[in-house]
């Protein structure tokens, strides 16, 4: 496999591009207009890049919107939604590497006996939808995972993100390194067994689900700092409890800038984690997270899949090095993943248009507190 060592890595200066889907700061209250950019950037059919990023605010702000001016400008919908999709930074695919189907959430809810929030005609079953997975591995094994629905986000979800000091990237999609991460702990099911795991940035708990439905673990503990995405975790960890067998698996709350409580600090066997390092103001503290949960042991590791996305993912490797950690950077760390990716860039598979290795395709970090031989 080729890898790229810590001592050795050559860092490349990489212009940084948003993750977000416009260009609209954290905690601005009323952003200026773009400028018009230059006409080669226009993509067919004339409307720019910066327009269209506009236009996935707009669809997003008035997609639950009461107000009269909800439907107008709408005859052109399928083509503006067609465009925005080719330079939204938000996934319109991903690898497809676990079979599943999506669900009506009304016949989740029954199946449930009514237990899920809300009802088959409120709010939450309106906005959510009910995704099955038939994991490939012994007994295939099935998830129920619940997602919230393309273009739900809301104002208040903004609003939470300022006031916790968070994002709401996890309330968005099942984004593809999730996915990926999901997938290459199947594949390796027996580096957790009887093991206590953590995901970091969890989303809806996809990888930490999949890890307590197939790999035997001692425990899993599925967290996120954004309360309202723990309430989804909370939710999918109790409609799958029967996929667990004997492995304890829980859902929390944990922000990477606070101080974790004592029973935490240095007990995780195995911390894993996908597309969390992006934000780069995020980095020290992500870091010392790790750090400050990881066990110290020869076998312990914290298993990073991220995509470039700029140059955050070699900023955050560099603050890993600040904090004593050592690091290996791997390219190519699953056979499937990868040539579905040379596919992707190569342009002989075209069913992911968007696809863009500096934000789609992602790497693998192993973290240890010791050096690799």
């Amino acid at each position: 496999r080729p890898r790229l060592n810590r001592c050795f890595l050559r860092k490349n200066k990489l212009n940084q591009t948003s993750r977000a889907p416009f260009p609209v700061p954290m905690g601005s209250s009323s952003p200026s207009p773009s400028p018009e950019p230059p006409q080669s950037s226009a993509p067919a059919g004339g409307a720019s890049n910066a327009s269209l990023r506009w236009h996935i605010l707009r669809r997003a702000l008035l997609s639950r919107s009461a107000s009269p001016h909800a439907s107008e400008g709408t005859s052109n919908e399928p083509q503006e939604k067609g465009d925005t999709n080719k330079i939204s930074r938000k996934t319109s695919r991903g690898f497809n590497l676990i079979e599943c189907h999506t669900v009506p959430i009304s016949q989740l809810n029954k199946s449930q006996g009514g237990s899920l929030n809300g009802n088959e005609n409120g709010v939450e079953c309106q906005r959510d939808v009910y995704v099955c997975y038939k994991l490939p591995c012994g007994g295939s094994p099935e998830l129920n995972v619940i997602y919230r629905r393309d273009d739900s986000l809301e104002l208040n979800d903004i609003e939470a993100s300022n006031r916790f000091n968070i994002d709401t990237t996890g309330l968005v999609c099942c984004w593809p390194s999730e996915e990926v991460l999901a997938f290459y702990c199947i594949n390796r099911s027996d580096m957790f067994r009887s093991k206590r795991v953590l995901e970091l940035g969890a989303g809806y708990g996809l990888a930490g689900l999949v890890i307590a439905a197939s790999a035997n673990a001692g425990e899993v503990v599925i967290s996120d700092g954004n309360p309202q995405v723990v309430g989804y975790i909370q939710q999918n960890i109790s409609i799958n409890a029967e996929t667990f067998g004997q492995t304890k698996v829980k859902p929390m709350t944990l922000h990477w800038d606070q101080e974790q409580a004592s029973d935490m600090l240095n007990s995780f066997d195995i911390i894993v984690a996908s597309d969390c390092t992006f934000f780069k103001q995020f980095h020290q503290s992500l870091a010392r997270t790790v750090k400050s949960l990881l066990k110290h042991s020869e076998t312990s590791q914290a298993i990073f899949l991220s995509p470039k996305r700029g140059d955050s993912l070699n900023k955050f490797l560099d603050i890993i090095k600040e904090y004593d950690l050592c690091y290996e950077l791997i390219e190519n760390y699953d056979p499937t993943v990868w040539n579905l990716h040379r596919s992707y860039v190569a342009g002989d598979d075209t069913s992911w248009p968007n696809y863009n290795e500096e934000h789609c395709y992602p790497l693998l970090v192993r973290i240890t507190f010791g050096h690799f031989v």
